[in-house]
């Protein structure tokens, strides 16, 4: 049986563990909660540490290897995500474990056995300015729900056409975080920080014509954002918004 690290600490506080004894459960205990492929060592422990298991980032990795970790965290755990990954993992996964799903639009391969809602009637909603930062949106929408939350979508209602944004602002001030995904100029976060009294996490996309430099500009409005209460992820960090956002509706 592996020892707690605390129970290792309390036991060596009683006398009951010696220098050496200790050093040999700590490495024991480190052995489990690490599981080496040779490739990649998976961080077994981190959904109890960190409230949710080791998210894998596919891209840079041969679909093998994504195939590997993910099945070995899937048997372990019953939601595990795939950002960033391509349907040629989910084809070569997809006859190892069975519940594995695949979502083209946000290029996250996910399985979502437990889907229980943690957080009541709160909801998250993630916003776009345009219908070319839905990808995005829809990687921190699917990252919130996997991870226990009620997700509201609200889609192409940027500045250029203020009326569609004003018209849903009853929706967006109900909800108890703001994720607001936005290419171009990146306004839309300014104006989405002025109409509420909740966290807005903005995400600046690489959707733009040439001066928006593959998402630079937004990200630089975004962090000059004049409204208060908006913090700023990096260029097309879906997951990192929508894991953000997570963290906040759990909050009490």
């Amino acid at each position: 049986v592996i020892m707690e690290a605390k129970e290792i600490l309390e036991a060596y506080r009683a006398g009951k563990l010696t220098d050496t004894a200790v050093l040999a459960a700590l490495q024991e205990k480190y052995r489990e909660e690490t599981l080496h492929l040779g490739f990649a060592s998976l961080d077994l422990d981190r959904a109890e540490r960190c409230g949710f298991p080791e998210v894998v980032f596919c891209a840079g990795k041969t679909e093998g290897q994504c195939v590997e970790i993910l099945s070995a965290l899937m048997k372990k755990y019953d939601n595990v995500i795939g950002t960033r990954a391509d349907a040629g993992i989910y084809d070569r996964l997809k006859n190892k474990i069975p519940h594995v799903l695949y979502d083209s639009t946000a290029a996250m391969i996910y399985q979502h056995k437990d889907n229980r809602i943690r957080n009541g009637e709160r909801t998250i909603a993630v916003i776009t300015a345009g219908t070319g930062d839905i990808p995005v949106a829809e990687e921190a929408a699917l990252t919130a729900e996997i991870m226990g939350n009620r997700v509201r979508r609200i889609y192409d209602v940027g500045v250029a056409g203020l009326h569609r944004l004003l018209a849903r602002q009853g929706e967006i001030r109900a909800a108890n975080v703001c994720v607001v995904v936005a290419g171009m100029e990146g306004a839309l976060v300014s104006v989405v920080g002025g109409l509420v009294d909740k966290p807005v996490i903005a995400v600046p996309t690489s959707i733009g014509y040439g001066a928006n430099f593959h998402g630079l500009s937004a990200l630089l409005s975004m962090l000059n954002s004049c409204a208060a209460g908006v913090s700023v992820v990096n260029i097309d960090n879906g997951f990192g918004a929508g894991r953000l956002a997570a963290m906040i509706n759990e909050m009490r």
